[in-house]
């Protein structure tokens, strides 16, 4: 890549003044063939295997950091979804494995490994189902292994079965961790059409398509883009977009260049550059404030969603221009917790759950890191979750659900999760039952859309 002076200074800038930053590079390994009848055996093959792998990740992406001046905030492992080498494992063994897991990322000093994950959009395997039933303890017990399920897709309709069982196992894990607020939910992501290379967590996996080893990168840089719409506060908005394209742009160009030098020091191929705008609760680091700069007084007030859609879309075009390798979700972010200008948007009354729900329809990735009431029951979770599935079932994308009923806790209470995971104002669900049609099961057929040869 050849980077010019002036790229290099206003890098230099984005990282000083504006909170740009590498959110992660994550180093996806296959473990297809780690699978071992003996529960000690496979335990070993994979510890082994992520652990040559990944032992330079973390020096590396630090001596990375330093030299080009761009802070990498995450180094992050994705593994083949575990459930696939699961076999005849119990649920206990289940959990051991997970143990496993997190020693590994412990041991290696990244922040998450993710792929305790199941795809069971169509139906479910006996690994896919110890692995659902082991999701509860394994979360529980484990401080870095993270989680997912795949539920639906466009080509396969919804697994109405497994919905109905993830609403249990988000009850259980909340109620394992009730005195951490119900932290283990915040490690479990649910899925429709879920991507292979996604590097952000909790919701990566190293797909089937994938290589050996390969490493993904997600970049950041909402208050970036911010502050280039703030130099141009008269624009109309064919004008926004192009602030926004020609921003992505610089910060995808900085992005591929600090990951292809990671991707090349630990001797795996560079995969995909992720563009998806992570927000932090840094003060200006937002989505939420890039929506209100376009014009909104307070995010979730009408326009938002023809706001966040003129954004996500000028996000993917300047990435596209800017690198051949886009990948993962590449859109924006919504993590209430994770947002500060979204947190006081739920705090101010102008941001709801129904809202949030209907600006997933144009954006990535779906309801993610909102604290529900205590009493949100296993049902109604379901429910949540159909309706994710369905938006992303109907429009052809990505959409998940990473939701945290809060033990205890009521509407209005605020929750401090720590760290990257932010805090978050406690949401109402829908006081009547879904429990009628969750309970019918069965399948949702796929839609029209999925005929598409």
């Amino acid at each position: 890549m050849n980077i010019a002076f002036n790229e290099i200074t206003e890098t230099i800038r984005m990282v000083q003044m504006e909170n740009l930053d590498i959110r992660t590079v994550t180093i996806g390994i296959s473990l297809r063939d780690c699978a071992d009848p003996n529960i000690d055996k496979l335990k070993e093959n994979v510890y082994n295997k992520i652990t040559t792998y990944a032992k330079d990740l973390t020096t590396v992406a630090e001596q990375v950091e330093k030299e080009y001046g761009v802070p990498i905030i995450n180094k992050r492992i994705s593994i083949t979804p575990v459930s696939e080498i699961l076999g005849n494992a119990t649920v206990a063994e289940a959990v051991e494995v997970a143990k496993s897991l997190d020693q590994a990322a412990k041991d290696l000093g990244v922040d998450f490994i993710g792929g305790y994950s199941a795809l069971t959009h169509k139906g479910v395997t006996k690994g896919d189902q110890t692995l659902i039933d082991s999701l509860p303890e394994a979360l529980s017990v484990t401080e870095r292994v993270c989680g997912s399920v795949s539920v639906a897709t466009t080509r396969t309709g919804i697994n109405m079965d497994v919905v109905k069982q993830m609403g249990h196992v988000i009850s259980d894990a909340a109620e394992r961790t009730k005195d951490q607020n119900g932290i283990a939910c915040a490690k479990l992501v649910i899925f429709s059409n879920p991507v292979e290379d996604n590097p952000f967590m909790a919701g990566a996996f190293h797909g089937t398509g994938e290589g050996e080893a390969v490493l993904n990168v997600g970049v950041s840089g909402p208050g970036v883009v911010l502050s280039a719409l703030k130099r141009y506060p008269e624009a109309d908005l064919g004008e926004v977009s192009d602030v926004i394209k020609n921003t992505v742009f610089k910060i995808t160009r900085a992005g591929e260049l600090v990951g292809r030098q990671v991707a090349e020091r630990i001797g795996v191929p560079f995969g995909i550059l992720d563009l998806s705008l992570a927000p932090t609760n840094a003060l200006n680091d937002s989505v939420a404030r890039i929506l209100e700069e376009i014009g909104l007084e307070r995010v979730g007030t009408h326009g938002t969603i023809a706001a966040l859609a003129l954004m996500n879309d000028a996000v993917k075009k300047g990435g596209a221009m800017a690198s051949s390798y886009v990948g993962g979700l590449s859109g924006a972010f919504i993590p209430v917790s994770e947002d500060e200008g979204m947190i006081e948007g739920v705090t101010e009354g102008s941001l709801s759950l129904s809202k949030l729900e209907a600006m997933t329809c144009v954006c990535s990735v779906g309801l993610d890191m909102i604290a529900l009431t205590g009493d949100a029951s296993p049902a109604t979770l379901s429910g949540i979750i159909a309706d994710e599935a369905a938006i992303g079932m109907i429009n052809k994308k990505t959409t998940a659900v990473r939701v945290i009923p809060v033990p205890g806790r009521e509407e209005g209470e605020m929750i401090e999760f720590g760290g990257l995971l932010g805090r978050a104002p406690v949401m109402g669900v829908n006081p009547y039952s879904s429990e009628g049609f969750v309970n019918r099961g069965g399948r949702i057929p796929a839609p029209l859309q999925a005929l598409i040869n």
